[in-house]
């Protein structure tokens, strides 16, 4: 937007506390080169154009804003003579992306001093060298160094990814090991078992009712119901006596088999009565080494499909040979990074899932949700522990107006007023030296905010932390996202 041109001054515009220090030569240079403007109420230049010049004001009042999930945010507003905005980083040239990073208005008839983006980038060289080269190496200081933090955050957590998902596969797999070796040995003395009774002198009838009841015991075992302790130990009472009045030698070793399999005495008079009373203990031996096989293959299923369930929210979490922008589940994404981080939340913390399930999926970048999700988490396990390792953490997802929201809740000692406003910015920490880089929260905002056009926030009380994730239901068309770094 172009403004009136107006005549300019260079004992006006040296009153500026930016030019306050120039030379009448070097104010003389600047009018020269710039211009005077006055704006009406209106917008000066919009968040993203090309970035053509370097505004100051003279007087009036100017408004700057940031787009945010589509809508303008205030983030300052001042009438303060010198204050400026625009091209702040002509200077270095085509090594970055001269664009303007915010939207700049005026509510009511302002003058600004205006001077070209190649202008200012001159003046600077020419006449602050050492300045600009400070500049230089601490813009591009900084780029580096949080570039390379960040990568080793991301290693870092990625180490810790790694050693509780070793330790989460490493039961389920020790425990599918152990059932096979203890499966190989009874169905050994199964087989050694339907050998003795093989050799007795008895009727085809008899064995054909053995092997009808070894199929119905086993078929009992697949549905054998879940009983409270103190049900499953009155059960093991009765099936030992009965044992024990037929004869049955260690039926209290026998008896709890028996009854995690579901059989009960009416079972065992079944069993009596199918077979001679000579027979009976090695039919009763031959069907325990039935219900153990049976109870160790349920095992070691449960413990392979515990191991593919880990392997399956690994590759989610990960995103592995998926799209990097895809519709997504919010509920998949996070009990994928829940699961993953199950080690380190430990069994002192109660996790509570508040999920609305009837929220639809939306466009994002999985695996840079899940990473945002991590640092949240991650951030709300180390305050629980910091007042002694007990408390909930709540993650809630719900419709918040026409966005979706997902908040992570935390029990722990809550963010102080004073730093509240400073947790997103870049290498900003209050963990202890040595233990975080200050850069989870700034990742994480820029891939909420830069890249997903959401919105991160967070509430704070003591006992009450909630940080809250607002992201678009749909995607804008022709939308650019800015890679986080």
């Amino acid at each position: 937007m172009s403004g009136q041109l107006m005549p300019c001054s260079p004992g006006e515009i040296g009153s500026l506390f930016l030019f306050e220090k120039l030379s009448p030569e070097q104010l003389g240079q600047l009018c020269s080169a710039g211009r005077v403007e006055k704006f009406e109420p209106g917008p000066v230049y919009t968040e993203g154009e090309p970035a053509t010049c370097f505004y100051v004001m003279i007087e009036g009042t100017v408004v700057l804003s940031r787009r945010v999930a589509g809508d303008d945010v205030e983030v300052n507003r001042t009438s303060q003579r010198g204050v400026y905005s625009g091209s702040m980083q002509a200077y270095l040239g085509d090594r970055v992306q001269q664009t303007y990073n915010n939207s700049m208005r005026v509510t009511e008839p302002s003058r600004f001093f205006v001077l070209p983006a190649e202008k200012f980038s001159a003046f600077m060289q020419e006449w602050f060298p050492m300045a600009v080269h400070l500049l230089e190496g601490l813009f591009f200081g900084s780029k580096n160094t949080q570039r390379a933090i960040g990568q080793r955050e991301r290693l870092l957590a990625l180490g810790s990814l790694s050693a509780g998902l070793t330790h989460e596969l490493n039961n389920p797999a020790a425990a599918a090991v152990r059932a096979t070796a203890t499966l190989r040995e009874r169905v050994g003395k199964m087989r050694h078992k339907l050998a003795i009774i093989a050799q007795g002198s008895y009727s085809p009838e008899v064995m054909a009712n053995l092997i009808d009841i070894q199929e119905r015991t086993a078929e009992r075992v697949a549905k054998a119901p879940t009983l409270s302790p103190l049900e499953a130990s009155d059960r093991e009472d009765a099936l030992s006596d009965w044992l024990d009045d037929h004869g049955i030698q260690e039926g209290w070793r026998i008896a709890p088999t028996f009854v995690q399999a579901g059989l009960d005495a009416d079972w065992l008079d079944q069993v009596a009565a199918a077979v001679d009373e000579e027979i009976l203990p090695n039919a009763i031996g031959w069907l325990n080494y039935t219900v153990e096989t049976e109870l160790l293959m349920d095992e070691i299923n449960d413990s392979t499909n515990r191991i593919s369930h880990l392997v399956d929210a690994a590759k989610q979490y990960s995103q592995l040979d998926r799209a990097p922008f895809q519709v997504a589940d919010v509920h998949e994404l996070l009990d994928s990074t829940l699961l993953m981080l199950s080690g380190k939340i430990g069994q002192q913390i109660k996790v509570v899932k508040d999920y609305d399930r009837t929220l639809p999926r939306i466009p994002a970048y999985p695996a840079e949700l899940n990473q945002v999700w991590t640092n949240l988490i991650d951030n709300a396990v180390q305050a629980i522990n910091s007042v002694g390792g007990e408390g909930t953490l709540t993650v809630r997802t719900a419709l918040e107006h026409d966005r979706l929201l997902v908040e992570f809740r935390d029990s722990g000692p809550g963010v102080p007023p004073d730093i509240r406003g400073r947790i997103f910015d870049p290498f900003f920490t209050t963990k202890p030296v040595g233990e975080g880089t200050g850069l989870g929260l700034d990742i994480s905002w820029r891939i909420v905010v830069n890249k997903h056009h959401g919105t991160l926030q967070v509430e704070s009380s003591p006992g009450d932390t909630r940080f809250q994730v607002l992201l678009p239901l749909t995607t804008a068309d022709n939308d650019t996202t800015e890679e986080p770094e």
